[in-house]
């Protein structure tokens, strides 16, 4: 490789997390406890929120993954990173799925999006239940941390990059990936090294 002048893409490292005290505002139980693996879809998702860098700036991208089939089922890139962003990956993934609201279990971290007032009324007025990780520990949202690893990694939107991208590309370039990449053919060793669709 050396003789090639070629180099290996590496993965960040991983860094444990660390277990905080104390409970803020809007934060609820965890009712994952690291179970990854729910018994039909619809039953659990969960959802975070990642930046990327473009040549205008930072933008972020917030994200609903069905943990039954790992299947992206809602997803948002916006300039902000407030609780209108997950609110609305949140309204297309409603609008795509055939759910029974009081089936579904949303999980995510402990960020203010998901401590927000309209946020939480959202869940509320569907009666889905909301559960939170830990503090600071990414053990459990497993699912949804590999899957920005996979994407950051494989689109090469590591924080280093030395040509930036639009934010116009950007969001074409994750459409592609997600829904025409990612959700139809990319295997899962987790469900038996299939696709989410599939």
């Amino acid at each position: 490789m050396r003789r090639a002048q070629l180099t290996a893409r590496t993965r960040k490292p991983f860094r444990p997390c660390s277990k905080g005290s104390g409970r803020a505002a809007g934060v609820v139980e965890n009712l994952l406890q690291q179970d990854f693996q729910p018994p039909a879809p619809n039953r659990c998702w969960a959802g975070d929120i990642t930046y990327i860098r473009t040549n205008a700036g930072w933008r972020y991208l917030a994200i609903w993954i069905d943990l039954f089939s790992r299947r992206v089922v809602g997803w948002k890139l916006d300039h902000r990173m407030d609780a209108s962003l997950v609110i609305e990956a949140l309204h297309r993934a409603l609008g795509h799925r055939q759910v029974e609201p009081e089936q579904l279990i949303l999980h995510t971290d402990q960020g203010s999006q998901y401590r927000a007032t309209d946020y939480r009324d959202l869940l509320s007025k569907h009666e889905i239940s909301c559960s939170m990780s830990a503090k600071g520990c990414c053990w459990d949202n497993a699912v949804v941390e590999s899957f920005f690893s996979t994407l950051k990694l494989e689109l090469d939107l590591d924080e280093n990059r030395e040509v930036l991208i639009s934010p116009q590309q950007l969001q074409r370039d994750l459409a592609f990936w997600i829904e025409g990449y990612y959700n139809r053919e990319r295997r899962h060793s987790t469900i038996g090294y299939i696709s989410p669709i599939d």
